[in-house]
C-alpha cells in the first residue's frame, strides 16, 4: 500500500462509544448512533463524521462514496493479547498451561528460526486479523529477532499499527528457544531501535512470563523500560494456580507474581498483563496504582481450564482492560467470537456483560488499555480511520434473529452472541480498504 493516501468517504450506519468512562453504568450516555452517517478521511485519519444530511456539503467533487445501507459500521477491533507464531497450533487437545507449553507451544515457536517460515506465517496471520476485524493487536513474537521483523513487515505493507515484541526466556525452555539475559537485551534493543515508532509499529518487551525469565533477565528487561519509557511491558499473570505456586517458589522473596514484575520495573501505564484470573486483593490495589492494564482472555481461559476472569472488579478496582484473544490457546480470531465467551464467563459469576460493555472493551476500552485512545477506539475528529463493516445476517438464523430483535442493543448482543468472522464484510486500515469479504481488497 501506498504511504500516501487519498481522501475516503464511506456512507452508512456507524455506531461507537464516543468518551472512555470509568464505570459500566456510564456507557449508554456514550453510545453514538448515526443511522444515516457519512465519515471522511485524509492522510489516514479521520477529517469528518456525522450526519449524512450534514455531509454532503464536505465531500470533495468527483469522490466516489462507498455506500453500505444495509450494514453497521463500527471502530476496528483491538486484541489486546494474542501470539501469531501460535496460529498453526489452535486447537491443541487436552492440556493446562504449562503442560500445553511442553507438548505444543515450544516446538511449534522452534520452526520461526527460519526467516521466510516467519514471513510466511506473519502474512498469513495479519491477513486473518483483517478477516476478523481486528484492526489493532498487541503481539507475541518468538525468541527470534527475524519473528518480529516478518510480523512489523507484514503489518507495514497493510500500514497497520500492531504492539509487538521478542519473547525473552532464558530458562525452563528447550535450550534453541533461550536466549541470555545479555542477547535478550541487545536484542530486544536493537529491534526498538529499528521499529519502535516507524510508522504505525510499536514495541513490546516481551518477558514470556516470570517462570522463564532469571532474575538476571527481568531486570535487563527493567533496564531497558528505563532506557525506552515509551514502549510497552506485554506478558502473562495469574492465568493458572500451578503457575503461580511455581512462581511461589521461584521468586520466594517477592510478595506474589505481580510483585515479581513491579520489582523489576515492569508495570505501568504501557505494561499489559494477560489473564490475571487470579490476583490477590494486594495485587488488584497494585494493578490499580500503577495504572497497568489486563488483557481478558476468555476464549483461552475456558480451553486451557485456567477459570473465570472477575470482569466486573476492573471496574470496582479502576483498572484498565481489553479483549484478548488469545490465540492460540484462544480458539478464535474474531473479537465477536470472544465477546460471546465473555458473557458466558460472566454469567458463570452471575454477572452480566451488555453490548455496549462489549463494543467498549472491543474497541474504545481496549485502546485506553494500550494508550491509544487518543488515536483509536471511535469516529471522533482526528483519530486514526480504522473501522470495520459488519454484515448483521450473513445466514439463515442471523436473519431470522435480526428480524425479531427489538431495536439497536438487542440486534447487537445477538450479532456478538452468533457472530464469527462470515460477518465482517469489509476492514478499513488507515482509512483505506484493506479486506473484503470473499476477495482480497
Amino acid at each position: 500500500m501506498s504511504s500516501v493516501i487519498a481522501t475516503t468517504a464511506v456512507r452508512g450506519r456507524f455506531l461507537d462509544i464516543q468518551n472512555t468512562v470509568a464505570q459500566a453504568r456510564d456507557l449508554h450516555d456514550q453510545v453514538r448512533y448515526v443511522e444515516d452517517g457519512l465519515l471522511l478521511s485524509e492522510n489516514g485519519k479521520i477529517k469528518w463524521f456525522g450526519p449524512w444530511q450534514d455531509g454532503q456539503a464536505q465531500l470533495p467533487p468527483d469522490l466516489q462514496v462507498q455506500h453500505y445501507p444495509d450494514q453497521l459500521i463500527v471502530p476496528g477491533f483491538i486484541d489486546t493479547h494474542i501470539h501469531f507464531p501460535q496460529t498453526e497450533m489452535i486447537g491443541a487437545y487436552g492440556e493446562q498451561l504449562l503442560e500445553w507449553l511442553d507438548t505444543y507451544t515450544f516446538p511449534t515457536e522452534m520452526q520461526f528460526a527460519d526467516p521466510a517460515y516467519a514471513q510466511k506465517m506473519a502474512a498469513f496471520f495479519v491477513q486473518e486479523l483483517l478477516k476478523n476485524g481486528t484492526t489493532t493487536a498487541l503481539v507475541f513474537c518468538t525468541v527470534h529477532p527475524q519473528s518480529v521483523d516478518a510480523l512489523f513487515e507484514a503489518a507495514q505493507q497493510m500500514q497497520m499499527r500492531l504492539i509487538a515484541g521478542k519473547v525473552m526466556m532464558d530458562r525452563h525452555a528447550p535450550e534453541d528457544l533461550c536466549d541470555s539475559a545479555e542477547s535478550a537485551y541487545q536484542d530486544s534493543k536493537q529491534l526498538i531501535e529499528k521499529w519502535h515508532g516507524k510508522g504505525r509499529n510499536l514495541y513490546a518487551i516481551t518477558p514470556r512470563f516470570a517462570p522463564t525469565s532469571t532474575p538476571e533477565q527481568l531486570a535487563r528487561a527493567g533496564q531497558l523500560k528505563a532506557e525506552y519509557p515509551d514502549v510497552y511491558v506485554h506478558t502473562h499473570l495469574s492465568e493458572n494456580k500451578n503457575e503461580i505456586a511455581w512462581v511461589k517458589e521461584l521468586f520466594p522473596e517477592q510478595n506474589g507474581y505481580l510483585d515479581v514484575y513491579h520489582h523489576y520495573g515492569l508495570t505501568g501505564a504501557k505494561s499489559v498483563f494477560a489473564h490475571c484470573v487470579h490476583l490477590e486483593e494486594h495485587e488488584w490495589n497494585c494493578m490499580h496504582e500503577t495504572d497497568s492494564a489486563i488483557a481478558f482472555c476468555p476464549t483461552s481461559n475456558l480451553f486451557l481450564g485456567s477459570g473465570l476472569f472477575p470482569l466486573k472488579k476492573t471496574w470496582e478496582k479502576q483498572v484498565k482492560v481489553g479483549l484478548g484473544t488469545d490465540i492460540g490457546a484462544g480458539t478464535s480470531f474474531s473479537q465477536l467470537q470472544t465477546i460471546n465467551e465473555a458473557y458466558k464467563v460472566q454469567q458463570l459469576q452471575g454477572d452480566k456483560l451488555s453490548a455496549f460493555e462489549a463494543l467498549y472493551h472491543a474497541t474504545l476500552g481496549g485502546a485506553k488499555a494500550l494508550e491509544l485512545a487518543d488515536k483509536l477506539g471511535n469516529f471522533n475528529l482526528g483519530k486514526e480511520a480504522d473501522f470495520v463493516v459488519l454484515d448483521l445476517q450473513p445466514t439463515a438464523l442471523q436473519q431470522l434473529r435480526q428480524s425479531r430483535a427489538k431495536g439497536l442493543e438487542d440486534s447487537l448482543f445477538a450479532l456478538m452472541m452468533m457472530g464469527d468472522e462470515r460477518n465482517i464484510h469489509s476492514t478499513y486500515i488507515y482509512g483505506q480498504c484493506a479486506y473484503v469479504k470473499d476477495h482480497a481488497a
